[in-house]
């Protein structure tokens, strides 16, 4: 099928289950082929389904492989994916089979970034570790000396990634009296920069070495793949925390397990892992480790938004023009 020569109802398969507006409106507007069960599909299912659609909807739970790809090729002709990451779809492979690929960006971000403050308000803080103080029975009320963590106001904060998000969170970050600086690819415009309070810092390992908190923004590309590897986190210091609310395989998940067993960094929070929904079980046991089940972009308004730009890809697609959210090999 030419990508002129688009069905005007395409056949639509979606992996896993979305917002219930969001599929209503899609079974109105295309053939759609819903996933009832929620069970996230294995290599075989995202196989047989690439082979017999138009227009495949993956989240970020499918590998979209050579394999799936290869599949698909002949028919599939649009994989709009619900989210914003694409580190699981081999774009190379679908540029070559001539598949768009497109993606949600912008409309995760606020949330994203309010996890992220989340997370640098309760790691320092020990909001976790004090929760199962009280649900335990065992808290025998006020003390001058128990359950002592360390304030965040006057502290510095080391952005890794200055896109939306990275940005979203600098400006939640001023409101704390955080001293900010960034590391990034490119450097921000110095308007951006004075708006948001940020200085650059082209040096990354000065970056991880000179703040008291470290948040990982940056998306997961072979570039980025151990980013942040067993010779950066020997680098962080007793008093410092490191937030992750981008991608598991960032950071050297095993080096950095080691180091909060030996307590010789102050802690982390961790929304997502390196081999999730896997959890390494050391991190189970670790009290200076606030843990997320990858929730960070999960909330009824984003989940919508999300829906609504995924439909709006597919719309553009099929009226015979180039989805505004396509991503090109090489995204970052």
């Amino acid at each position: 099928m030419a990508q002129t020569d688009r069905p005007r109802r395409p056949k639509v398969i979606v992996t896993r289950r979305l917002p219930a507006d969001t599929e209503a409106r899609m079974s109105e507007l295309f053939d759609v082929e819903l996933n009832e069960s929620d069970d996230a599909m294995d290599a075989n299912a995202l196989t047989a389904a690439a082979a017999r659609c138009d227009i495949l909807v993956p989240t970020i739970s499918d590998p979209i492989d050579a394999a799936v790809i290869a599949a698909g090729k002949g028919r599939l002709r649009l994989i709009a994916n619900f989210g914003n990451g694409v580190d699981h779809i081999d774009l190379r492979a679908a540029r070559a089979a001539d598949i768009i690929v497109t993606n949600t960006p912008g409309v995760l971000t606020e949330d994203t970034a309010d996890m992220t403050m989340a997370l640098i308000l309760s790691v320092p803080r020990r909001l976790a570790e004090g929760e199962k103080l009280v649900r335990s029975g065992r808290w025998s009320g006020w003390g001058p000396v128990s359950m002592l963590g360390h304030r965040i106001n006057g502290k510095r904060l080391g952005i890794v990634g200055m896109g939306r998000i990275g940005q979203a969170v600098a400006r939640r970050a001023r409101g704390f009296d955080l001293t900010i600086s960034y590391h990034n690819r490119h450097r921000l415009p110095e308007s951006i920069e004075q708006a948001l309070g940020a200085t650059y810092e082209p040096d990354f390992d000065r970056l991880l070495t000179d703040n008291d908190i470290v948040s990982v923004h940056c998306p997961h590309t072979p570039e980025t793949e151990n980013l942040i590897d067993a010779r950066r986190v020997a680098m962080l210091a007793g008093h410092q925390y490191l937030i992750n609310t981008a991608r598991g395989p960032i950071i050297d998940e095993g080096a950095l397990i080691g180091r909060l067993e030996r307590g010789e960094i102050g802690g982390a929070g961790l929304d997502v892992f390196a081999h999730e929904p896997a959890i390494d079980p050391r991190l189970l046991a670790l009290d200076n480790v606030v843990l997320l089940p990858h929730m960070g972009s999960a909330t009824f308004e984003g989940r919508a938004a999300t829906g609504d730009k995924v439909i709006a890809n597919i719309r553009t697609w099929v009226d015979g023009h180039r989805p505004r959210d396509q991503v090109f090999e090489g995204w970052v």
